[in-house]
């Protein structure tokens, strides 16, 4: 029987080294599925119970909290570091990489949060303190603290009842927290925020995930912060250079098979023709590190198999994910740099240059190795057919794999965006996402575009607690009067690409797409009559 399908064996194994040997662990470090042999999932309290353990055995770990969830429970992160740092100022001092990996953002897909405790041991008390020479480790293992513990089983039923129970993919307010990265709704979106991804700034972030169901043969899929209006430089150095040579290192070390990630659709026949990502939006955190001029990495442990193989997977790609940034430190910090002074220098061509708002996903490569579970043709009693899984695994070539982002819709890229002080609601938005925004001291008078919105249209059914808008009009030149009190947001800051696409009135994944104007438009609209978007584009 292979190692990695022999639960009793893998309990036993030094997780760190991917090989046998006996490494006793007191009691209290134990996670539990090693004390349940892999049939149940840690409870926060578990989590809790576990940090306080290990601070208590290694003088290199601080555990502080983002922040509190509906319930009241706190959001802990580990802070990993050989100088025995504790804040955010000590992390910038010591000149070190801050590198961010959370689990259970869906309390159902928990394989992260049991390795990060694996992790965490294995660092701090095992073989693996090599990993904390060039970089600064922030664990969050348990993100999605309150749904955690709302366990039932057959929630998750392509996870095989592996294990029994698992809590629910909402957090208490109704949101996934993977769709709120640019509206920042919920609790735990502002608590990362203010308290991780503004003050620590890691220039990598690396999010846990479960697949969904799909039957390819991975035993784990990835996928980078997909790049839209972003500078391409982080997406190009993770998805050529970073994720190629971590598959490969863990196909050689362990055995196991990863891919980008996807899915296919039996609707179009059978073998696979196409495998599609998803989609590009910065709503997922992931991708919002490419506007943010930093790296970012989705893990997806394939459902199908048990659940120590889904943690065996989780823990070798984590393992080497970070093992290759602490030796390519120094190179990451560079290109994130590099990406970030290119982005302000850019602003200097404001006016003439354009960017994407509206993306469509094309063709980026052809699969020529792609391995997934068989299927064949079944007659059903009504001479229909339909496919069926085999246990069979096959290669497959020639598959198209569309997950590139090409523009549908592009708007010019102003020197400012002005907002007049009404709509606050915006600028609070752009604060909590680290934009600088000044406060016009006097009036001005300014050349520029405005929008005229043509048509307002808001979708079917709702998403996420909103129904989403679109407008669709054009942009004409104009010269606008603004007042003391006023916003202003020049673009000649680092995130100017997240501005932008926060900002655009068309943007696909923008604060009009999330209702932001909706009570304005919805006041102000006069059927067959443009209205004027209310941000202003300032041209110099």
């Amino acid at each position: 029987m292979p190692l990695r399908k022999n639960v009793f064996l893998f309990v036993l194994i030094i997780i760190s080294n991917i090989s046998i040997a006996q490494q006793v662990w007191d009691e209290s470090l134990l996670i539990t599925p090693e004390k349940s042999n892999f049939v149940k999932t840690s409870s926060y309290a578990d989590v809790v119970s576990f940090l306080t353990a290990i601070q208590s055995k290694s003088d290199l770990v601080h555990v502080f909290s983002m922040g509190k969830s509906l319930e009241g429970k706190d959001i802990p992160v580990a802070v990993l570091s050989k100088d025995k740092i504790k804040t955010a100022a000590e992390a910038h001092a010591s000149g070190k990489q801050v590198v961010y990996i959370q689990g259970n953002i869906h309390a159902g897909e928990v394989e992260g949060k049991e390795v990060i405790m694996m992790l965490m041991r294995d660092i701090l008390l095992g073989e693996r303190i090599n990993l904390l020479d060039n970089q600064i480790i922030l664990f969050a293992p348990i993100y999605n603290t309150d749904s955690n513990d709302k366990m039932e089983k057959g929630r998750r039923p392509s996870q095989e009842d592996s294990p029994l129970e698992v809590g629910i993919r909402e957090n208490s307010q109704g949101l996934d927290l993977n769709r709120d990265g640019m509206k920042m709704e919920a609790l735990e979106t502002k608590a990362i925020f203010s308290s991780v991804l503004l003050p620590w700034d890691p220039q990598v972030f690396v999010d846990l995930h479960t697949t969904n169901g799909t039957w390819h043969a991975y035993s784990l899929t990835w996928a980078p912060s997909y790049l839209s209006s972003g500078h391409p430089a982080t997406y190009d150095f993770v998805n050529n250079t970073m994720l190629p040579a971590i598959t490969q290192t863990v196909k050689e070390k362990h055995n196991l098979d990863f891919g980008p990630f996807g899915d296919y659709t039996l609707r179009e026949g059978w073998p696979p023709k196409n495998f599609y990502t998803y989609n590009h939006h910065p709503r997922y955190l992931v991708n919002q590190f490419g506007l943010r001029n930093r790296m970012a990495i989705l893990s997806e442990a394939f459902a199908h198999e048990r659940f120590y193989d889904r943690i065996f997977s989780t823990y070798a790609f984590v393992s080497e994910i970070l093992s290759y940034t602490n030796s390519h430190a120094h190179e990451i910090v560079k290109i994130n740099k590099q990406a970030e002074a290119e982005t302000i220098a850019s602003m200097t061509q404001a006016g003439k240059i354009k960017k994407g708002v509206r993306f469509k996903m094309v063709p980026l490569k052809k699969l020529d190795g792609f391995i997934s579970y068989d299927f064949i043709q079944k007659m059903k009693p009504d001479g229909k057919s339909e496919y069926v899984r085999t246990g069979k695994i096959s290669t497959f070539k020639d598959v198209t794999y569309y997950a590139k982002f090409e523009p549908g819709v592009e708007s010019t890229v102003p020197s400012a965006y002005l907002i007049p002080a009404a709509f606050s609601n915006l600028v609070e938005n752009l604060t909590q996402h680290g934009v600088k925004v000044d406060k016009l001291t006097k009036s001005q008078s300014l050349k520029g575009e405005i929008f005229q919105i043509e048509k307002f249209t808001q979708a079917s059914r709702a998403f996420e607690g909103h129904v989403m808008a679109d407008v669709e009009g054009k942009f004409t030149p104009a010269s606008r009067s603004f007042k003391k009190g006023d916003y202003r947001v020049e673009m000649n800051q680092s995130l100017a690409n997240l501005i932008f696409y926060l900002l655009e009135p068309q943007s696909d994944d923008g604060l009009l797409t999330w209702n932001f104007l909706d009570e304005f438009i919805l006041k102000n609209k006069k059927d067959n009559q443009p209205l004027e978007y209310p941000v202003f584009k300032y041209i110099k």
